[in-house]
């Protein structure tokens, strides 16, 4: 796998405060997953797509079969998502040099292959070395980093995520209004919503297996 202006698909979490594993959780024929999975390798156009699991890795390996995404375990998962952020980023490094990298959950079913291409077309339009999505009044995931920002995410906390940078250096954030980013699931009562506002979601294009 080479590097370049790589994907990190974060599903390490255990999903405590749902009870069972997002990740596997189906969605409108698809596990939430795999249609993250997809939707990053849509977005990659050949860039690598990293998939960075914790909590569970062999269960979740036949989600990705027959996508060219590259899965590693975060043994240090429990500590948070900067322990996963700095795996993928280590994995990926091994590879080359990174252009960008961009930051992705399994748990936002709404993100599209489209928003994703708009965070890399803002920041090459507006020159600002992170761009992130823009919901619900905040800045967050997804979220791109210029090459030049990366030393920052490597120093992140191991129980600290993306948002922290965000909120630390604003002045190098551009945004992309995006409001379906702010639905994710990390309980029961999220999912059951999710279930009941399918028909009015747009969907994700599929890849073969």
């Amino acid at each position: 796998m080479t590097s370049d202006n790589a994907l990190i698909l974060l599903a390490a979490g255990a999903s405590t405060r749902l009870g069972r594993p997002k990740q596997l959780l189906p969605y409108l024929g698809q596990t939430l997953l795999r249609r993250a999975a997809e939707t990053a390798v849509a977005a990659a156009q050949g860039a690598p797509v990293l998939v960075v699991t914790g909590a569970l890795h062999a269960e979740l390996l036949p989600e990705l079969a027959g996508l060219p995404v590259q899965a590693v375990r975060c043994p240090q998962w429990e500590r948070g998502m900067g322990a996963s952020l700095k795996t993928g980023l280590l994995a990926l490094e091994t590879a080359g040099p990174l252009t960008t990298v961009t930051v992705l959950l399994c748990d936002q079913p709404h993100v599209t292959p489209e928003l994703l291409g708009q965070l890399h077309a803002t920041h090459a339009a507006t020159s600002q070395p992170i761009v992130a999505a823009e919901y619900d009044g905040v800045r967050g995931v997804p979220v791109l980093f210029g090459g030049e920002v990366l030393p920052l995410l490597r120093t992140l906390p191991d129980a600290a995520g993306a948002a922290q940078l965000l909120r630390r250096h604003p002045e190098l954030v551009a945004a992309v209004p995006f409001p379906p980013a702010a639905v994710d699931v990390d309980t029961q009562e999220q999912y059951q919503q999710l279930l009941a506002t399918t028909a009015q979601l747009p969907s994700t294009p599929r890849l073969s297996s």
